[in-house]
């Protein structure tokens, strides 16, 4: 609010007598309103009834001058009264000169700003009924309808408001294409509605008469940077900063970089902002950003750091600093982190999500649950079906993780009744959740039913091509998958899931002709690390380890973190009994990234007990079996250390175990030869213990 010195303000009224004798003449007729006869304001002394037109003019001056007082004195004091003072001076002024639009203006102006939002749309449209080219009048209406938005309780009510605002704006650019102003508001309420290809024509339009408008030139960049156009906002940005280099715009300018992808030109646009303005909060997120995109994240952390010390009450600043402090693996300061983000922001969704993500970190999966099952019971209703989606999808993630499949489908499918949006994400989730609770002929049913509802999805076709692979029937799948090929650049994915539904069927060698395939239209480095990883897997099935050990290779050259490679390479090293100390290492890499991951614990605890550790194999794999309670290899391992300890009995209750549950694998895991000799181990184990029971016979 600006300030006015209330001096000024006295001076004014002392010299009204004076302005009403000099300046009667200054209203012009223009148009005329529709208000009704009013008392005069409280405090004032109506002159006598006029005469002539000159005393009318004269008195409605007057009630002019005394509306814009009381308008100035609303302004500096925000008292309501002042406001209705204002509005009584209007009308009454409007009711001696109902031709002059300028009083129109200033008393639908100071409806609005009174809050009588029906009152001022009613007197400015009563203007430009009688004057349709009135600017001023048509702009209070705009503003009228823009400020009236956040009022808008239902999103019918808004999508209305903005349409208004729209077409008000529409007509004052087509009347005045100088007014930049407009022309922006135009362009935003355009992007609210989605409507990019208007806005972008709008600002485009404005730019040619005003090139060097900042207002048009940031929302045309901002344009760009939503719809993914980095290279056009550089070419946008970068004459700016040549002319006027301020923070800002090289904060906007790194932004641009990282939607190229150019990360490290990025971090030197935002650094650069930083440089010029240290205390500059969105300058440090901007360089945050860039760094955290890199992965340095000591450098990110930096950035947080000060941040937080900034703007010590804004919870997004502890959101990040949680999640770096995740990836450092410093996971007691990643929750104090979120602690202070929930202090700042209690029952704040986002907040509550990266509570759960914390825990689910910590491996305290079941508090995870409780904070998400909570948010979702208080959302439920009251949140948008898209926040509720992301709500359920991690709900459930965390419910299979603690193999909890019943209530993961269970959620999932409350995700599916959120709407058609997200019907399609839960069904591929209630898919792949039957699929991991190794339920083939539900999952298959719903595969059936989700290609009948999207056909034409490639994905569902695709799923469904694996789940066949995994049930035996490998030529079914691939003729699937043959059927979507367009012998173009886009048979990538198809090419490397032929591999995989190949390599489940145990055909090795056109798994391997498909992975081949597959690898010629790999093009950005994630695909080739796919196809690498596969290619290893595919060779070690088929134990050719030096093929395998090749491919895992070439898959820690471009990236030494994969954590999936790093745990597959290191366990089969460790299952053949060779270079122990490197398996070791390898796995425990792996596990840096994914601290509690049963997979990689069981290969640690096997690698262990290669080594001949067996105290710290029993550790791990007693971990392993927490989090991974159905694999019956993970249970045939523990077995195996049990008994080497000379716990017998121990030994036997998870080999029995182990033996249950290789009756529950697909038929893509399972393995006889395996199976077989876990039976032949049972079998001596019982006939060991019976005859250590057996009492001895003397003679």
């Amino acid at each position: 609010m600006r300030e006015r010195p209330q001096l000024h303000v006295t001076l004014r009224l002392a010299l009204l007598p004076a302005l009403v004798l000099v300046l009667p003449v200054a209203f012009a007729a223009q148009a005329p309103s529709t208000g009704a006869p009013q008392n005069p304001p409280a405090g004032t002394t109506a002159p006598p009834a006029p005469q002539s037109e000159l005393d009318r003019k004269s008195e409605a001056y007057y009630q002019f001058t005394m509306g814009r007082m009381y308008e100035d004195r609303y302004e500096v004091s925000g008292l309501a009264e002042y406001a209705g003072r204002a509005i009584a001076a209007y009308k009454r002024a409007y009711e001696l000169d109902s031709h002059s639009s300028v009083i129109g203006e200033r008393l639908a102006e100071s409806y609005a700003r009174a809050g009588r939002i029906p009152e001022a749309i009613a007197e400015a449209e009563g203007v430009l009924k009688q004057d349709p080219a009135n600017l001023p009048a048509r702009r209070i209406l705009a503003r009228i309808y823009v400020r009236s938005l956040g009022d808008m309780e239902s999103s019918s009510g808004q999508k209305e408001m903005v349409d208004l605002a729209i077409r008000q704006y529409r007509e004052i650019v087509r009347l005045d294409p100088s007014d930049s102003e407009s022309q922006l508001w135009l362009a935003r309420l355009y992007r609210l509605e989605q409507h990019d290809s208007d806005a972008e024509a709008v600002l485009r339009a404005g730019l040619v008469g005003a090139p060097d408008d900042e207002g048009l030139l940031r929302q045309m960049a901002l344009l760009l940077l939503d719809q993914g156009r980095g290279q056009e906002a550089v070419a946008l940005l970068e004459p700016v900063i040549n002319r006027t280099p301020t923070a800002d715009w090289l904060g906007l300018l790194g932004e641009a970089y990282a939607k190229q992808q150019n990360y490290p030109g990025a971090e030197d646009a935002c650094r650069k902002a930083v440089d010029l303005q240290p205390e500059n909060a969105s300058a440090r997120k901007c360089l945050g950003e860039a760094l955290l995109l890199q992965e340095k994240y000591q450098g990110a952390l930096e950035q947080y750091l000060r941040l937080a010390e900034l703007e010590p009450n804004d919870p997004q600043h502890f959101l990040r600093l949680a999640l770096i402090y995740r990836r450092l693996g410093q996971l007691d300061k990643a929750e104090e982190s979120m602690m202070r983000a929930k202090e700042n922001a209690p029952g704040n969704l986002e907040v509550i999500y990266n509570e759960a993500l914390t825990y689910r970190a910590q491996g305290r999966f079941n508090d995870a649950i409780r904070v998400l099952s909570d948010a979702v019971a208080a959302a439920k209703g009251a949140e948008r079906p898209s926040t509720m989606a992301i709500l359920y999808e991690q709900l459930g993630a965390l419910f299979r993780e603690v193999e909890n499949y019943s209530a993961a489908i269970e959620t999932f499918d409350a995700l599916r009744q959120l709407g058609p949006d997200q019907d399609k994400r839960a069904r591929e989730l209630i898919i792949d959740t039957y699929r991991m609770d190794r339920q083939l002929g539900k999952a298959l049913v719903e595969s059936e039913q989700a290609i009948a509802a999207y056909p034409g999805d490639r994905s569902f076709v695709i799923t469904r091509a694996v789940l066949l692979a995994e049930k035996g029937d490998p030529a079914e799948g691939a003729s699937l998958i043959h059927g979507l090929m367009k012998d173009s650049p886009n048979d990538f994915e198809l090419y490397l899931t032929l591999a995989q539904v190949y390599e489940r069927g145990r055909k090795f060698r056109e798994a391997e002709e498909a992975a081949l395939e597959a690898e010629k239209l790999a093009g950005r480095k994630p695909d080739r690390i796919m196809v690498w990883f596969l290619r290893g897997a595919i060779a070690e099935r088929q134990k050719k380890f030096d093929d395998a050990e090749e491919q895992f290779k070439r898959v820690l050259a471009a990236d030494p973190a994969e954590s999936s490679t790093l745990n597959y390479y290191g366990y089969m090293l460790a299952d053949r009994g060779i270079r122990l100390d490197e398996a070791v290492g390898l796995i425990q890499r792996a596990l840096a990234a994914e601290p509690y991951n049963g997979a990689f614990l069981d290969s640690l605890g096997w690698a262990y007990f290669k080594q001949g550790k067996l105290d710290a194999a029993r550790t791990e794999l007693e971990r392993a079996v927490a989090r991974t309670a159905h694999d019956p290899t993970v249970r045939e391992h523990l077995g195996e250390v049990y008994y080497k300890m000379g716990r017998p009995t121990q030994a036997l209750a998870e080999w029995t175990k182990a033996q249950a549950f290789w009756r529950e694998v697909v038929p893509a895991d399972y393995e006889s030869d395996r199976a077989a000799e876990l039976d032949r181990k049972i079998s001596q184990l019982k006939r060991e213990m019976a005859q250590t029971a057996a009492p001895s016979s003397k003679p």
